[in-house]
């Protein structure tokens, strides 16, 4: 019998039950929880009666959790990313894996990263929390930064980044700097941006967004040496990855106020406790990863989610699929 984990997502399911209704026609579904650091073999035998996964970004499905657990037809992401997920061994079991298409996170995602911008250069946090406590008299310590004019960098200008972009070059008549190394400056051009080094974005940009994928060679992009040359005050958000940022680094920059504020939606090793440095100070502001959290967006990837679990149990391909050589192998 056919049977369909969703594992690691508050969100599936909880504002659409029609989804639910649809994915119970092709077996019966449980909700797990696992931590995200989960013993690879462990995970496998909790879901060894599972045939089709339905994932967040955590935990990791490794080499050795499909080596236990030979029989996952789809590992479907309830995401646009994958780095949890070893597409190599997945496709050595047969094994289908699907993200949600980048269009249906962009204005979630790119409008979140807005959001994080305004509140650090405002300092809305601050100021509500003074306000709640009456604290009225103290509203001049709340000085902050105007958007329109600035000049923005975008590192990885791709769905999202291209999206920030264009409504701060579009909507507060920002100079648009953009640096991506896997598109040419033609294409960024034609995206409305100015193509740039790595090393000129950091030294002209009074907003900085970062958009970038993680890989080998964006771990930790932003650390102690890049913050150097950085603008006084420069201020900095974060959708895509934790891990592209140097916490360590960046905690004393913004201690030191060489960067004005911090904005992420991400952090590395996330979900973190209470005591993690990032939150020891002030103008830094972290949400627990809600990007993607509003009705239009959860809609979209629980509707690619269930789709792709509906053609794989139809006998056919899912689409966007990540490893494309599974259906190359069966042509």
């Amino acid at each position: 019998m056919d049977r369909i984990a969703i594992v690691n997502s508050s969100s599936f399911g909880k504002y659409f039950p029609d989804q639910l209704a649809r994915l119970k026609k092709i077996g019966p579904i449980e909700f797990f929880k696992f931590p995200s650091d989960v013993n690879p073999k462990e995970l496998a035998e909790s879901l060894k009666d599972y045939n089709y996964i339905i994932a967040s970004v955590t935990p990791f499905f490794t080499k050795e959790f499909f080596d236990h657990h030979p029989g996952v037809k789809l590992l479907a992401r309830h995401g646009i990313g994958y780095n949890n997920v070893d597409t190599k061994a997945a496709t050595e079991h047969n094994c289908y894996v699907t993200i949600v298409e980048g269009i249906v996170e962009q204005d979630a995602v790119a409008e979140n990263a807005i959001a994080h911008l305004m509140n650090s250069a405002r300092q809305l946090k601050l100021a509500a929390l003074a306000a709640e406590k009456g604290e009225w008299k103290r509203r001049a310590e709340f000085m902050g930064y105007q958007i329109r004019n600035k000049t923005v960098g975008v590192i990885g200008f791709g769905n999202i980044g291209s999206r920030v972009g264009s409504i701060l070059r579009d909507g507060f008549a920002c100079r648009l700097l953009a640096y991506d190394p896997y598109q040419s400056d033609e294409m960024l051009r034609d995206k409305g941006a100015i193509p740039v080094s790595l090393e000129q974005l950091l030294q002209e940009s009074d907003i900085i967004s970062l958009n970038a994928f993680i890989n080998d060679k964006s771990y930790h992009l932003i650390k102690e040496e890049q913050i150097k040359q950085m603008k006084d005050h420069v201020m900095i958000v974060n959708t895509a990855r934790g891990e592209l940022v140097d916490d360590r680094a960046l905690i004393q920059a913004v201690m030191d106020r060489k960067i004005f504020s911090y904005g992420a939606d991400v952090v590395e090793g996330e979900p973190i406790d209470s005591n993690h440095p990032l939150f020891s100070s002030p103008y830094i502001t972290i949400t627990p990863h809600t990007s993607a959290y509003t009705f239009e967006c959860l809609e979209g990837m629980g509707e690619k989610c269930v789709s792709d679990c509906e053609k794989v149990f139809a006998g056919k391909a899912p689409v966007n699929l990540v490893n494309k050589e599974l259906i190359e192998h069966t042509c």
